[in-house]
């Protein structure tokens, strides 16, 4: 039987309309589910109001986006570890088999020097949930560059057992994301679509707006043997109406699954021993 990749919409794709707003549109657009990003909406944090959205407008939550974010350093506790605890938790019981996190902060520094061997017990309390680490970039200001993260950008550099590809975040580290997904290898569990031109920052453009190779990437996904799925990440906080939003979204979900169809009808189906 051949694999279908989901396609998600990430609920940061509607901001500045709040969660509750990301699964109204994931179904009137006819996506496949919900990433969750956790962040300062309430809703984002409440497992019930989340299940309630779900069942409601018929679309489940896939994955969620633990608060790695500058601005979600205090959602649920100042501690790192008690956030990725609890991000854990509410995909365990909202059903969503991976969580994607981010590298550590470089200020991060007793985080950061445990990282892995944390991550490694939470993940053995969350056995059938994928902590799948994104790629980074390094942060260009006033003419100066520096990398904000612990022991770098690239999660492939200290190995993982899962990666989430972001490739807006590969066009902002001038990466190629088709190199970057061969070195995530067999553990590339998930991907944030969105594109870039390049210039040095985190742009998330509609797919096909950018330079980016969105489409060679989706395409590539089955020879890869990708079992995960696709969350659509894109910024639509300029947009000039509800109205403007739906229809980017729209076209980002043609796009992948226009992207992703030739892996559904041309390859056959791996069988294992």
């Amino acid at each position: 039987m051949t694999f279908r990749v989901p396609v998600l919409l990430s609920s940061s794709s509607v901001f500045p309309e709040p969660t509750a707003a990301a699964f109204e549109m994931a179904a009137t657009v006819g996506y496949d589910g919900v990433e969750v990003m956790v962040w300062t909406d309430a809703v984002s944090q409440d497992a019930g109001a989340l299940e309630g959205l779900s069942k409601h407008y018929d679309v489940p939550v896939l994955s969620v986006h633990a608060p790695c974010l500058l601005v979600t350093q205090r959602v649920w506790s100042p501690d790192p570890w008690e956030r990725l605890s609890r991000a854990a938790q509410l995909a365990e019981t909202l059903g969503a088999p991976t969580v994607v996190v981010h590298p550590p902060f470089t200020w991060q520094r007793d985080y950061a020097r445990n990282f892995a061997a944390g991550l490694a017990k939470i993940q053995a309390r969350h056995p059938d949930t994928a902590f799948a680490i994104e790629n980074m970039y390094p942060v260009r200001m006033a003419g100066r560059t520096f990398v904000p993260y612990v022991p770098g950008w690239d999660p492939t550099e200290a190995g993982y057992d899962a990666y989430t590809l972001d490739i807006s975040h590969c066009a902002a580290s001038r990466t190629d994301s088709l190199e970057m997904a061969d070195r995530m290898g067999s553990a590339l569990k998930h991907v944030h679509l969105g594109d870039g031109t390049g210039e040095g920052r985190d742009e998330h453009l509609v797919p096909g707006r950018g330079n980016q190779p969105c489409a060679e990437l989706l395409r590539s996904l089955s020879t890869r043997g990708f079992r995960g799925s696709v969350a659509l990440e894109v910024s639509t906080r300029k947009v000039t109406s509800r109205d403007v939003r739906v229809q980017d979204l729209r076209e980002s979900l043609e796009f992948a699954r226009r992207h992703l169809a030739p892996a559904e009808t041309t390859t056959p189906a791996i069988t294992r021993a």
